[in-house]
């Protein structure tokens, strides 16, 4: 960042702000040697098949961290353990496996890949639009299946890039406009032009540990409000 050689200025307003909260502190997570084994849960409610996926993923290098019979059942160990895949029936007991993608989607927890022995287009379909990332037709090899594993788990992350780009990109065109709003207000209140409006922001943001978008926020509620 760079420095500025000329003074702050010395209006006294910027002084009556209420901006001492505390910069939010916090221990880095230490991270864990090695790469870990992906998490994945399977959800079958045939005992034969549940087993065969569990094996498939574990000799794959998957650590199978939860099992379930019923959908219901695999939107509870999600949520709990929060996997890196889901593997889930599509027909299952007390929640359908597309009706529990769907709910798995909604909350953002984990891609899921369903299986069916059926390949209607109308399932097809419907697997998509609960936000499925992958389908294999029943019965399958390994060969069937953990491409289908890898190519779930890589969309997702894709997915989840580029909402995260579109979210951070909203919150920092919102900054921008809280600070201009912020900006005309000690321009026009304090008297600063506009680049010791912005350089008092920006220096109080450093000071005071905060970001600027709660500093411009702190100046619109007191010098704005102040001012209605």
């Amino acid at each position: 960042m760079s420095t500025d050689a000329n003074p702050e200025p010395t209006e006294a307003a910027p002084d009556a702000l209420d901006l001492s909260t505390p910069a939010p502190t916090g221990e880095p997570e230490t991270p864990a040697p090695g790469r870990p084994a992906r998490r994945a849960v399977v959800a079958e409610d045939e005992a034969l098949i549940r087993m065969d996926v569990v094996e498939t993923l574990r000799d794959a290098g998957f650590d199978v961290v939860g099992e379930a019979g019923d959908g219901e059942q695999a939107v509870q160990l999600v949520t709990d353990l929060k996997p890196d895949v889901v593997v889930m029936d599509v027909k299952m007991p007390v929640l359908d496996g597309i009706s529990a993608a769907e709910r798995i989607g909604k909350l953002h927890l984990a891609p899921v890949v369903l299986l069916t022995a059926f390949s209607q287009k109308e399932l097809v379909e419907r697997a998509r639009d609960a936000g499925a990332m992958a389908y294999v037709i029943k019965p399958f090899s390994p060969a069937d299946l953990l491409p289908a594993v890898e190519i779930a788990i890589s969309r997702y992350a894709q997915i989840s890039a580029l909402e995260s780009e579109v979210a951070d990109l909203a919150e920092r065109f919102e900054t921008r406009k809280r600070v201009d709003r912020a900006k005309g207000l000690l321009m026009t209140k304090m008297g600063l032009t506009e680049p010791e409006s912005f350089r008092w922001i920006q220096k109080t943001s450093m000071d005071r540990r905060l970001t600027m978008r709660e500093v411009a926020d702190a100046v619109i509620e007191q010098v704005g409000g102040a001012s209605s």
